[in-house]
């Protein structure tokens, strides 16, 4: 039997919250979830609502499949915004109708905005369908888009068949990302699980990303990031890059990956980057505590990228690959070479540490390759290092 006074101390407390918070239900402003009416205005008209509100404020999507187009939430906001997702939000079914402005759902300028549960179905095989045929598309929309925001939590959101990249972190600060799933096939193009880029303080941990192109990818200008408890796979693996697009670029600094599982990915951890001149760098990353199972290229620094072998600059990277340290990673390679590292003959990789590397290959040793690398090894090192 509960205890009443517990039980009351819980209905008080809940009572305050409600009563410090103002709360916006998207129903009460013409939100309909039957999955078929168009509630992107109604779920405009509670952000504005919320985002006036001198106090901090709730915007409440219960049970249901709604139905939103293109969508801005656009601030700065008067006070902290939380947006509980009990339902799902769904796309229309016509791909077309996302437009050419490359997102669906966009948070921009906004500040103190938290996201907990809910799923976001962006509906993308009629996309995917399209590229394939070579016909004229839309870019794509990427599923949700925070730009020039700071102090944003997003946590238990599952993000399904996006029709680009899943969630993207852009010229931010102070970002959370925990227990969330994004999932598409692994035959869907470009739809990254997580992609950062020109952001400070971003945390990524507990989230399960099983997509068509890299799990999780960081562009130029970022700099103090931390992975931890990934699930990764199928998918290209967690990216740096692809750095190295523009001679003038913004390094990459402080990256940690840590205490994650690869699972059948084309990559493992990959910093890739253009053979073209550039000023761009990436420096002090750590990958540590990692296991890798059937995982095609478990370690890999590739700086001659170019997919396809189309339009390949093949010059020499200007971007500077330095203090990268990879211990303790372990399991199976799904190819005979687990460890590549191919570097920039005009800029070699520096001050590369290996420390306690076991990968293998049809339960023997894998094997190994090096160019333009300089560093250290030590402990358990199979395959055999060539640093």
């Amino acid at each position: 039997m509960a205890n009443p006074v517990v039980s009351f101390v819980a209905l008080f407390l809940f009572y305050i919250f409600q009563q410090s918070n103002a709360s916006y239900n998207v129903i009460t402003f013409g939100a309909k979830p039957d999955g078929k009416t168009d509630s992107t205005q109604p779920f405009l008209k509670a952000w504005s609502a919320a985002c006036s509100s001198a106090s901090p404020s709730i915007i409440y999507v219960p049970k249901g499949r709604y139905l939103l187009k293109e969508t801005v939430f656009r601030g700065p906001c008067k006070n902290k915004i939380t947006v509980q997702i009990d339902g799902s939000l769904v796309a229309p079914t016509d791909y077309r109708a996302l437009g050419n402005s490359g997102y669906w759902i966009l948070f921009i300028k906004v500040n103190r905005v938290s996201v907990f549960g809910g799923t976001l179905d962006a509906r993308g095989a009629g996309f995917w369908a399209c590229q394939k045929s070579g016909l004229n598309c839309p870019v794509g929309a990427r599923s949700l888009t925070f730009n020039w925001a700071n102090d944003i939590l997003i946590s238990g959101l599952t993000s399904i068949n996006s029709q680009s990249m899943h969630l993207v972190i852009n010229g931010c600060n102070n970002v959370l990302v925990r227990n969330v799933r994004a999932i598409a096939p692994d035959l869907s193009p470009n739809t990254d699980g997580i992609h950062v880029q020109t952001s400070t303080g971003v945390t990524i941990t507990g989230s399960t990303l099983q997509t068509g192109d890299d799990c999780i990818s960081i562009g130029p200008s970022t700099r103090n990031m931390l992975m931890s408890s990934i699930k990764c796979g199928p998918g290209h693996g967690i990216s740096i890059g692809s750095l190295g697009k523009d001679v003038n670029e913004g390094g990459v600094q402080n990256i940690t990956l840590t205490n994650s599982i690869f699972s059948g990915s084309d990559n493992g951890v990959r910093i890739k980057s253009w053979a073209r001149p550039s000023n761009g760098f990436v420096r002090n990353v750590v990958y540590q505590n990692l296991i890798m199972n059937n995982v095609r290229n478990p370690i890999i620094i590739d700086q001659n990228y170019c997919p396809n072998n189309q339009g390949c600059p093949r010059q020499s990277s200007g971007v500077k690959i330095s203090q990268v340290t990879f211990r303790n990673i372990q399991g199976t390679s799904a190819t005979p070479e687990a460890v590549t590292f191919d570097c920039s003959s005009s800029n070699p990789c520096s001050r590369i540490i290996l420390q306690d590397i076991k990968l293998t290959y049809m339960n023997k040793a894998a094997t190994s390759s090096c160019k333009n690398i300089g560093g250290t090894s030590s402990g358990v090192l199979m395959p055999q290092s060539c640093v």
